[in-house]
């Protein structure tokens, strides 16, 4: 069976022994640990040995960045040694480690020596200034990645610790609170696709019982009065679905929950419309903030606005719309000479 794969990034020297507890708490669990010094890595002979790190990161299942005082080496793609000022900025592999692990939306799981934590609050409140000395960090960079992590809106939840015990309790409530909320969401996809089936079963009874009622009032009378009043329920019923996929349109439904024009509006909108042009300056009527000429810009892009616009009005049962052709693009180039003709003529 596939065990999930863990990735542990951090600089090796000043954490070997909270790498070392991390890698054992993990294969206690059933997982596998990654890290680069225990030859979990297949490095690429092609490649610099951190482009192989990189892509390890990304084929993880969880990736677990420690941030300690070190800030460490460059990236192979620096093109520099290690910067001896303090404030030199650069990229480490530990950065790109996490970078690429961020780029695949892989869950991260940030954990910060707390006496680093406590000089990045100094280092916030003196963001600037470069006469500070900071006894736990030997690169401002630290700060910045801290900044960096801080600065996503999700997938970036931080634990401060003291003893590498303290990691292990975290990560162990952390992803216990991961499984149960997969098996919360896979009973929630259950519920959905047995209210799905209710639903479905539901429209069969409708439509058993609009059989049936068909048939009882054929029954009753067999009046010109009564197949009306059939084949108008029956229309009724059709405009009904017609209109609420109409709405289930992505721009339709924009249309009526941002622009707040009624569903029916929207419907004669694209009806009226015999041009894409026309519909924009309808739209624009509607909408005082929109510009029909910047509609226009935009949908002319790519042919970007033809698809969504016809696609809508197909649902409504209309013929396709173009863009309005130019009055000069429309006359015939006999016309068009004929007239400019004329013009230089009447100059003279």
């Amino acid at each position: 069976m596939a065990r999930p794969r863990v990735f542990i990034s951090s600089t090796f020297y000043d954490l070997k022994h909270i790498r070392s507890s991390l890698e054992q708490f993990i294969e206690n669990l059933g997982y596998e640990a990654i890290l680069s010094e225990k030859g979990a890595i297949a490095f690429d002979p092609d490649l610099p040995l951190d482009e192989s790190c990189y892509r390890e990161a990304k084929n993880s299942d969880v990736f677990v960045l420690i941030i300690g005082g070190r800030y460490g080496s460059p990236a192979s793609t620096e093109g520099i040694t290690p910067p001896e000022g303090f404030f030199d900025r650069y990229a480490s592999i530990t950065k790109r480690e996490y970078q690429s692990a961020l780029e695949r939306d892989i869950p991260i799981y940030i954990l910060v020596d707390r006496s680093v934590y406590t000089e990045y609050e100094t280092f916030r409140r003196n963001r600037g200034k470069k006469d500070i000395t900071y006894a736990y960090v030997d690169s401002v960079n630290v700060f910045l990645l801290i900044d960096e992590i801080l600065s996503q809106s999700r997938n970036n939840p931080i634990h401060q610790f003291d003893r590498h015990t303290e990691i292990a309790a975290w990560l162990r409530e952390q992803w216990g609170g991961l499984f149960k909320e997969m098996l919360s969401r896979r009973s929630g996809q259950r519920q959905l696709t047995s209210l799905a089936d209710q639903v479905r079963y539901l429209s069969e009874i409708s439509n058993t019982l609009k059989r049936y009622l068909e048939e009882v009032v054929y029954s009753v009378s067999e009046s010109k009065v009564a197949r009306k009043l059939i084949e108008t329920e029956g229309e009724r019923l059709a405009e009904s679905k017609r209109m609420q996929k109409f709405l289930k349109h992505d721009w339709v439904y924009d249309l009526v929950t941002r622009e707040n024009i009624p569903l029916e509006q929207v419907k004669d909108m694209f009806s009226r419309a015999k041009s894409i042009n026309e519909l924009a300056e309808i739209i624009a009527a509607k909408d005082k903030d929109i510009s029909a000429d910047g509609l226009i810009i935009i949908w002319r892009k790519d042919n970007y606005g033809i698809g969504p616009i016809n696609d809508a009005r197909k649902i409504l049962g209309l013929e396709p719309i173009s863009f309005r052709k130019s009055r000069s693009a429309s006359e015939s180039p006999r016309k068009r000479n004929s007239k400019k003709a004329k013009n230089e003529q009447y100059d003279k």
